[in-house]
């Protein structure tokens, strides 16, 4: 990769691998690396305006910038006023652009094992396939009340997956209660 555009702070940088910039605080430690986001890839010809590529880049050091002198003034009053501004700025050294694609080399050595996988989940029974009701999502967390108030709207694997769920783990009284006439209404309905 030639370069890339990130942006630091709501603003954006053109930068290359081994280039050290200044950009507004950065709340990364010195020393610590991070991402910052890629917004265009480019160089050897090619621009990539959707990039899966990631810029890694290290803190070097956190400094001020230059102060800034401001004053103010009014004719024939006598009103002076002089105050300073210095920016807390962090220097940053690019340390790679593309680090995805070496990620991505390690990736096909994975999918050489999948297929083992495969013969043996076709040598598996049909029955091995078949999904498998759970409780429905954040189920755990749920108070009684709560249960009592969803349970009408869940689907009857889902109401039975709770119910083994709770008396296997939990055994709250009311929840049972809930989730039984839950499954006798989709029973009757």
């Amino acid at each position: 990769m030639g370069y890339a555009i990130i942006t630091v702070g709501g603003k954006q940088y053109r930068v290359h691998e081994g280039e050290r910039l200044l950009v507004d605080r950065v709340t990364t430690d010195e020393g610590k690396t991070f991402n910052p986001r890629v917004l265009l890839v480019g160089g050897d010809g090619n621009t990539d305006l959707a990039p899966s590529v990631t810029v890694t880049a290290r803190v070097v050091s956190h400094t001020r910038g230059e102060k800034i002198r401001i004053g103010k003034l009014k004719r024939r009053t006598g009103y002076r006023r002089h105050t300073g501004f210095r920016s807390s700025l962090t220097q940053i050294e690019i340390e790679s652009i593309g680090a995805s694609a070496r990620k991505a080399a390690a990736k096909p050595k994975a999918q050489v094992a999948a297929p083992a996988e495969d013969k043996q989940a076709e040598s598996a029974p049909a029955d091995a396939h078949a999904r498998t009701a759970h409780p429905p999502k954040g189920y755990e967390e749920m108070t009684v009340a709560q249960i009592s108030e969803h349970a009408a709207s869940w689907r009857r694997p889902n109401l039975e997956a709770a119910l083994e769920y709770e008396r296997e783990h939990a055994n709250r009284k009311g929840a049972i209660a809930a989730l039984e006439s839950a499954l006798a209404g989709k029973e009757h309905g």
